[in-house]
């Protein structure tokens, strides 16, 4: 029995909170219909969208256009310092990195990746494009460029290693820390949003990083794509 006390949209809310606290529907299911919630609570549509709109801003669940309402899991926290240690840090939170392989090409620098990997215009340059997900949920895509030049046989060890850091100091006896990183929020574009199982009106955190070795060498200019709805970003004073 529902309390007098409360508008009835936020006892809808507050019995699905209850639902999704007790398992009922896990992180990454899908809400029944609105039509199949309605009945169940006989209210009309409005009423309903008021008390899934409590959950979508408490960040309990996404309402994806065309594909329906799902439960979220909190927002991960990523640490962004000088060591580039983005797998420590989702196994510290106890949660599993896991990646798919988008893209590894080559490609002559144009005047933004010769600026930012300062190199000659025209040089090769190795893209790697991943897409990381965790739980089997995608969570972001990162896009890394390297010189060509300076990592032979890179492309064969992109598809080998699941850390950039360790590929790097395995290798090439290279570190790999910042030199700085630019956080920016847009909307994801097309492809991304597909990828990232999220609508093409949602928001991204953009993060564009430069990378060094130990004597302050440029090697990497790193792009990645995380899930506004589902990604910190934790700026660290070291």
């Amino acid at each position: 029995m529902y309390q007098a006390a409360l508008p009835l949209y936020l006892q809808i809310a507050s019995e699905l909170r209850q639902n999704i606290q007790e398992s009922v529907f896990k992180v990454g299911d899908r809400l029944p219909t609105e039509t199949e919630l309605s009945d169940r609570f006989n209210v009309n549509r409005h009423t309903l969208r008021r008390a899934v709109e409590v959950l979508r801003q408490e960040g309990i669940v996404g309402v994806e256009r065309g594909r329906g309402t799902f439960v979220v899991a909190a927002p991960v926290p990523v640490p962004i310092g000088k060591r580039v240690r983005y797998n420590e840090a989702l196994k510290a939170q106890s949660l599993k990195p896991q990646w798919q392989v988008l893209r590894v090409a080559e490609l002559n620098a144009d005047s933004k990746l010769s600026q930012h990997l300062e190199i000659p215009v025209g040089n090769l340059v190795l893209l790697f494009e991943r897409l990381s997900l965790t739980d089997e949920v995608p969570i972001c895509i990162s896009s890394s460029h390297f010189p060509s030049q300076r990592f032979p046989n890179l492309a064969a060890h992109c598809r080998i290693y699941h850390s950039i850091s360790t590929m790097l100091q395995s290798e090439y006896d290279c570190d790999h820390s910042r030199r700085h990183t630019r956080i920016s929020a847009r909307l994801a574009q097309p492809r991304d949003a597909w990828f990232l199982r999220m609508p093409a009106t949602g928001p991204i955190l953009l993060s564009e990083a430069i990378n060094v070795d130990q004597k302050g060498n440029v090697i990497e200019y790193g792009v990645t794509r995380f899930r506004g709805d589902r990604m910190e970003l934790v700026m660290e004073n070291e």
